[in-house]
């Protein structure tokens, strides 16, 4: 199903309906940016504005957007800040909505459905101060070996959303391409550390 359509669609349920994917992204962002410190960030896949309250507790500005705008309208509803500009772009075309060197990229179960990693990781790039951080929180490589992808369910029977399989090693070649370390890697689990994991975080730098 088109992403942009499919979230469209999602977004009058996605704040309620169980989604352990989105909860433990959520988790793995507070858990892998709680000693990082930023001010200006920009947020790629706000969503419904799970991860933005927190974004805007540690930072002064953020830049927060999307790619569907009835994701927006919810985070609208829920976030009346004037440290927050809420946007609703394609990140794969040209980004014009920078407007400042950042501190901070994050991206939250959005390169699933980017098929060239490259090209996202060169803005991402180009966006970030010298020694900027960019978070990435995605559903595990090995969640989509096994065929696992973002869906939902409808009257009309699940939806299932258009992904890409990134491997861990095609992270790491595209940030290191464009001047991007990564510098901290962690797996985020339901509960069995014996399990596949379902989440997959990582923190570049920009050296």
């Amino acid at each position: 199903m088109n992403v942009k359509e499919a979230y469209n669609d999602w977004a009058s349920q996605y704040d309620t309906n169980l989604n352990k994917t989105r909860d433990l992204e959520a988790a793995s962002l507070r858990s892998m940016l709680a000693d990082i410190s930023f001010d200006n960030v920009l947020e790629i896949g706000c969503g419904t504005g799970k991860n933005t309250v927190w974004l805007t507790e540690k930072a002064s500005q953020v830049t927060a957007v999307d790619l569907s705008e009835e994701m927006l309208a919810k985070a609208r509803g829920k976030i009346d800040s004037p440290k927050v500009n809420f946007i609703q772009a394609d990140i794969t075309k040209p980004w014009h909505f920078i407007d400042s060197s950042y501190d901070l990229v994050t991206f939250s179960l959005v390169l699933e459905h980017i098929q060239n990693l490259s090209a996202i990781f060169e803005k991402a790039a180009a966006a970030l101060r010298n020694g900027g951080h960019v978070y990435i929180g995605e559903l595990h490589p090995f969640k989509q070996y096994t065929g696992s992808k973002a869906r939902f369910e409808t009257a009309a029977g699940v939806q299932v959303v258009t992904c890409y399989n990134h491997h861990v090693s095609e992270f790491f070649q595209s940030a290191r391409q464009h001047g991007l370390v990564i510098v901290d890697i962690k797996e985020f689990f339901d509960e069995d550390q014996q399990e596949i994991p379902r989440i997959l975080s990582l923190i570049l730098i920009k050296a």
